[in-house]
C-alpha cells in the first residue's frame, strides 16, 4: 500500500469522527445563552445568539476565548471592564461597577454547573457579586478557576476542597472576609494559589505546608496574622508573596528552590540573607547574587525520530477498533432506552388519567421500592403514626366542641384535644376529595405518615370516616398532630406582641429551621410534597423555642388542589409551579421577618415596593422593624434582603432552590455572629 493510499485511509475515519464531534450540543448552547442573560448581555458576548450559530467557531479575542471538544465546552475565559476600585463593599449592587441587584450568584453558579466538562473557567472583572456558593464544587472537572477582580464576599466555599483536579485557584481582588481556609491540603494537584487583595484574616493555615505541589503562593494584601510556619516542605515553590499582612513571627526557613519572595509590610523579625545555593534572593539589597547565577541553564532536548510504518499501522488499527466500539455502544444505548421508554410513558399517561394530586399514579405510589424508601425517613425519638377511631377523637375533643377550636382555614377546622393517656394533640378535620376511594386515600395517608423531620409538626395518626358506607365513600379525614404550645411565628414579629419579640438572630434561627423542613419536603425520597401554602402563622414554636412547620403536604388529600393538572398541563409542569409557589411564599415570610406582620395581609405592589426600599440605607430605616434594625448587622441584613428579592421578584424559572435559600440564611447567621463577636471584644 502506497503512502498516499495509506494517508487517505487514515483520514477517512477521522473525518467520520470530526463530523459528529465538532457541533456543540444544543443543551450546551442553551447554557451559554443563559449565562449571557445572567451577565446582563455584556458587549463581549454580543455575537452569542440563538440563530443556529455554533458558538465554538467564534474567533477568540482578548475578552472572550472558548474551547470545545467532543460537542461540549471545555474552556471558557471571559474578561470584562467592571472596575473593583471601591473603598468598601457591604453586599449591595453598585451602579456601573457591579451587575444589577437582580443578579443571582446562586442561579449563575447553578447554570455554570451544567457545563460539566469544563476544565478551565476564568471570569474576570465582570461585576459578579455576592457570596460564592458551595455548589461551585459541582464543576468537578475544573483544573483552572479564576474569579478575580469581582465583588465576591464572605467565605471561600469549603466544598472547593473536593475539587481534587484543581491545579490553579485565583480569587484575587475580591472581598472575601472570613478566615483563610484550612483545607488546602485536600487539593493534591494544586500548583498556583492566589488570594491577593481580599480581607481574609486569622492565622496562616498550617495545611499549606502539606501542599507540596505548590509553585506559586500569593496571599498578599489581606489581614493574616500570627506566626509564619516553616515552609521547607514546599520544595517546588518558586514564588511566595505574603506582603501587606499582619504576620509577626521570626522569619522561618524557606524552600531551597524559592526564586521570588515578597514579605514587606509585615512585622517579621530575624531578617537575614537567604543562603540556599542557586538562589537569587537576599533581604539586603547590597548583597544580591550575581546576575549570572540567575540565568536558567538551557536544557538539551532529544528529537524523536520519524515514525515507522509499524506505528502508523498500529494507530490505524486502533482508530478502527474505536469506531467499532462506539457503534456497538450506540446500539446498546438505543436498545436500553427504547426498552425502558414505553413503560415510563405509560406510567406518566396513567398518572394523568388518575389526576393524582402528587402527579404520580397509584401504582407508582404503592410500589414496594417507593414505600420502602419512604420508610427510611423515620426519625428515632418521634412516635410512630397510628390509626385512631372516630370515637377516640370525639372523646379527646369533647365531641368536637366549639370551645376546642384552635383555628379554621382552607384545610378545615383545627381542634385541641387530650388523648386518654393525657397527651395533648391538635386534630385537623380535612374535607376529603370525593374522587378518592378508601383504598386510594389510605395509601396517601400512609405516605403522609412517613414524613418525619425535627422541624415538621409530628403527625401522630389519622382517622378516615367512611360513614359506614362501602369502600368508595369517604366523608371526612382527621389528622392527629402533636400539640405545639408556644404560639406561631407571626405573633413574635411585632412590638405589639403580648409576649417576647424575637430579635434578629432568633428570627434567623426560626427561618433556617423552616427552610430545612421545606427543603426536606421538596427533595426527600418521597417527591410531591409542595404547594404547602406557607404562612408565618403556620410556623409554630414549642416550649423550647424550636420552630416546626404545620399544615404541610395536605395537598395530597385535599380537594383544594384537585384541579391542578387540568387544561392540558403536564403533571411535571404544574408540580414545578407549586414548588415555585413555596419559594415565593417563603419569600413573603422572609419579608415579614424584616418588616413585620403588616405585610402578611397585602401581598401586593405596596409590599414589593417596601422590599425594594430596603436596598438603600435610608429605606431600611423607614421600612424595617425597629427590633431588626437594633439587633442586626448591615451585612447580615444585606444577605437576607438579597435572597428575599430573589424569592419574590425573580422570574419563576430563576428563583432559588431551598438549598440556595438555606445556604444564604446560614451565611447571614455567620456574618451576624462575627459582627456580634467584634462588638463585644
Amino acid at each position: 500500500m502506497g503512502y498516499r493510499s495509506l494517508f487517505l485511509l487514515l483520514c477517512f475515519p477521522w473525518s467520520f469522527l470530526i463530523t459528529g464531534t465538532h457541533q456543540l450540543q444544543s443543551s450546551q448552547t442553551q447554557v451559554l445563552l443563559q449565562l449571557r442573560k445572567h451577565l446582563e448581555y455584556p458587549a463581549q458576548l454580543e455575537f452569542w445568539n440563538n440563530h443556529g450559530m455554533d458558538l465554538c467557531y467564534l474567533s477568540p479575542s482578548t475578552q472572550l476565548n472558548m474551547t470545545c471538544q467532543d460537542n461540549v465546552v471545555t474552556e471558557l475565559r471571559m474578561t470584562g471592564d467592571k472596575p473593583v476600585k471601591v473603598n468598601s463593599f457591604v453586599g449591595f449592587a453598585i451602579t456601573n461597577k457591579t451587575l444589577s441587584g437582580n443578579f443571582s450568584m446562586d442561579s449563575f453558579v447553578i447554570t455554570l454547573a451544567r457545563l460539566t466538562s469544563l476544565r478551565v473557567l476564568s471570569l474576570v472583572s465582570l461585576g459578579i457579586w455576592g457570596p460564592l456558593p458551595d455548589k461551585i464544587h459541582r464543576l468537578s472537572s475544573l483544573e483552572y478557576l479564576d474569579l478575580s477582580s469581582n465583588y465576591l464576599f464572605g467565605s471561600v466555599p469549603p466544598k472547593i476542597s473536593t475539587m481534587v483536579k484543581l491545579q490553579t485557584l485565583k480569587l484575587d481582588d475580591n472581598f472575601f472576609n472570613d478566615t483563610v481556609p484550612a483545607w488546602f491540603d485536600s487539593l493534591s494537584n494544586l500548583t498556583i494559589l492566589s488570594l491577593r487583595n481580599n480581607q481574609l484574616k486569622g492565622p496562616f493555615p498550617s495545611s499549606i505546608q502539606r501542599v507540596t505541589t505548590l509553585t506559586d503562593l500569593i496571599l498578599s494584601g489581606n489581614d493574616i496574622s500570627g506566626k509564619l510556619p516553616n515552609l521547607d516542605m514546599l520544595s517546588k515553590l518558586n514564588k511566595l508573596d505574603l506582603s501587606e499582612n499582619s504576620l509577626d513571627s521570626d522569619l522561618p526557613s524557606m524552600p531551597k528552590g524559592l526564586v521570588m519572595a515578597f514579605l514587606s509590610n509585615n512585622s517579621l523579625s530575624g531578617y537575614r540573607v537567604v543562603k540556599f545555593g542557586g538562589n537569587c534572593l537576599s533581604v539586603d539589597l547590597h548583597h544580591q547574587h550575581a546576575k549570572s547565577s540567575c540565568i536558567d541553564v538551557p536544557v538539551k532536548r532529544k528529537h524523536s525520530g520519524g515514525k515507522n510504518m509499524g506505528v502508523l499501522v498500529g494507530v490505524l488499527a486502533g482508530i478502527f477498533f474505536f469506531i467499532v466500539l462506539m457503534a456497538f455502544g450506540l446500539v446498546m444505548v438505543r436498545k436500553r432506552y427504547f426498552s425502558r421508554g414505553i413503560p415510563e410513558q405509560h406510567l406518566l399517561h396513567k398518572a394523568e388519567q388518575d389526576k393524582s394530586v402528587t402527579g404520580f399514579s397509584s401504582e407508582f405510589l404503592s410500589s414496594a421500592r417507593f414505600v420502602s424508601e419512604a420508610a427510611k425517613l423515620s426519625i428515632q425519638g418521634l412516635p410512630a403514626c397510628r390509626s385512631f377511631t372516630l370515637e377516640e377523637l370525639k372523646e379527646a375533643t369533647n365531641n368536637f366542641n366549639n370551645s376546642s377550636i384552635l383555628g379554621d382555614g382552607s384545610y378545615g377546622k383545627l381542634y385541641k384535644g387530650i388523648l386518654e393517656n393525657g397527651t395533648q394533640v391538635a386534630v385537623r378535620c380535612v374535607p376529603s376529595s370525593k374522587k378518592y376511594s378508601m383504598r386510594n386515600l389510605k395509601l396517601r395517608m400512609d405516605l403522609l405518615a412517613k414524613l418525619r423531620h425535627p422541624h415538621l409538626v409530628c403527625l401522630l395518626g389519622h382517622c378516615i370516616d367512611g360513614g359506614g358506607q362501602d369502600d368508595y365513600r369517604v366523608n371526612k379525614v382527621f389528622l392527629v398532630y402533636e400539640y405545639v404550645s408556644n404560639g406561631n411565628f407571626r405573633a413574635y414579629l411585632s412590638e405589639d406582641s403580648p409576649g417576647k419579640v424575637l430579635n434578629w438572630p432568633e428570627r434567623l434561627a426560626v427561618l433556617i429551621s423552616v427552610a430545612k423542613a421545606i427543603h426536606f419536603l421538596h427533595t426527600g425520597v418521597i417527591p410531591g410534597f409542595f404547594n404547602n401554602r406557607l404562612k408565618a402563622n403556620n410556623i409554630l414554636l414549642n416550649e423550647h423555642g424550636i420552630a416546626k412547620l404545620s399544615d404541610y403536604g395536605l395537598s395530597i388529600i385535599s380537594e383544594a388542589a384537585g384541579n391542578c393538572g387540568e387544561n392540558g398541563e403536564e403533571p411535571k409542569s404544574w408540580q414545578m409551579a407549586r414548588l415555585e409557589d413555596d419559594v415565593c411564599s417563603f419569600g413573603f415570610i422572609l419579608l415579614e421577618s424584616l418588616v413585620g406582620p403588616s405585610v402578611s395581609s397585602r401581598r401586593d405592589k405596596l409590599a414589593l415596593d417596601e422590599l425594594a426600599s430596603c436596598n438603600s440605607q435610608e429605606g431600611r430605616q423607614k421600612s424595617l422593624n425597629p427590633i431588626v434594625l437594633a439587633t442586626s448587622s448591615q451585612e447580615s441584613l444585606s444577605v437576607v434582603i438579597t435572597i428575599t428579592n430573589k424569592c419574590i421578584y425573580s422570574e419563576s424559572w430563576s428563583r432559588p432552590s431551598f438549598e440556595d435559600i438555606l445556604w444564604n440564611l446560614q451565611y447571614a447567621v455567620q456574618v451576624q455572629a462575627t459582627a456580634d463577636g467584634e462588638q463585644f471584644r
